[in-house]
């Protein structure tokens, strides 16, 4: 005897549409092409209560470093995103998108006629549109490769900043007028139309992260011929402890205050630094609300999640 199997209902359109939202777009969602160049693409983490949090929705970017593992960092921040009523998102910037192998190119902002900084401020700016937020200004950490991004990108866009963590870049673009691009700013304006706003960085949160045990120079230490040796290129120091002190003292000299955090035990390991870019994050925010006039409930549980949260 056969027995006729039960059809699944089909949904309406807007129902459908709302279930894909669910599985696709909240929680840890799936990764998209950027609207600007869809060589580049994003994930995302998106707290599945958005439509009832207790708090507008801030941005937190995390870039990646030099292995690309911009999951593995969506991931890491997915619980401090959840209650702190953050999205956090976390850019791909492909190996050799010129076709020539290039590992490093996004460090430097500008790749041939690639401008990063113009692709991740698109990225953000399409977040906002697809969740109705207001990211003008957002926070920003990256380790390693993605430190020297960061570095880099709160020197051009202090002004789209509430917060930045720098996290044991290889190399650091310093804060000194008497020294060209990439080792100082002095000719920064030129390349980039923009010039150091120091003010605008004062009214940022500051914070640079490091492992003690981070003393390997083979990956760090520039040689004459190198693709992006120039004179002063190691001045800053021999490994990312020394280099990232020579950045906070650049910063301090401009009278731009600075966090530093030195992790005890932690080579360099840029998931092993997340707990504490975090701390200084949930402070960062803090004073951001208070700022805005947004009280800090007590605790409050968000709505269970739903899907592939």
């Amino acid at each position: 005897m056969l027995v006729q199997a039960e059809t699944e209902p089909v949904l309406d359109p807007a129902a459908a549409a709302a279930r894909a939202r669910v599985l696709y777009d909240l929680g840890k969602g799936t990764i998209f092409a950027a609207r600007s160049d869809p060589r580049f693409s994003y994930c995302m983490y998106v707290p599945p209560h958005i439509d009832t949090a207790e708090h507008p929705m801030e941005l937190v970017v995390v870039v990646h470093g030099t292995g690309r593992a911009f999951i593995e960092y969506r991931n890491a921040f997915a619980e401090f995103a959840r209650w702190k009523d953050c999205i956090v998102l976390c850019p791909l910037f492909p190996v050799g998108v010129l076709g020539d192998g290039n590992r490093d190119g996004f460090k430097q902002i500008k790749e041939g006629e690639l401008r990063y900084d113009h692709i991740l401020l698109d990225m953000v700016d399409e977040v906002a549109t697809k969740f109705g937020c207001d990211f003008k200004r957002f926070a920003l950490f990256g380790y390693s490769g993605g430190g020297q991004f960061v570095n880099r990108f709160a020197l051009l866009h202090p002004e789209r900043l509430w917060a930045v963590s720098i996290g044991a870049p290889g190399s650091v673009t310093l804060l000194d007028p008497d020294r060209d691009w990439w080792v100082g700013v002095r000719d920064m304006e030129a390349r980039f139309g923009k010039a150091p706003d120091i003010e605008a960085l004062k009214q940022v949160d500051v914070h640079m992260v490091v492992g003690a045990a981070d003393l390997e120079t083979w990956e760090i230490t520039h040689r004459e011929g190198g693709k992006f040796y120039m004179p002063g290129a190691n001045d800053a120091g021999r490994n990312r402890l020394e280099r990232i002190e020579s950045l906070r003292q650049s910063f301090l000299r401009a009278g731009v205050d600075v966090a530093l955090d030195v992790v005890e035990n932690v080579p360099h390991e840029g998931l092993n630094c997340v707990d504490t870019v975090q701390d200084f994050l949930a402070g960062s925010l803090k004073r951001l609300r208070a700022s805005r006039g947004c009280a800090t409930p007590a605790v409050v549980q968000p709505a269970a999640t739903h899907g592939n949260s």
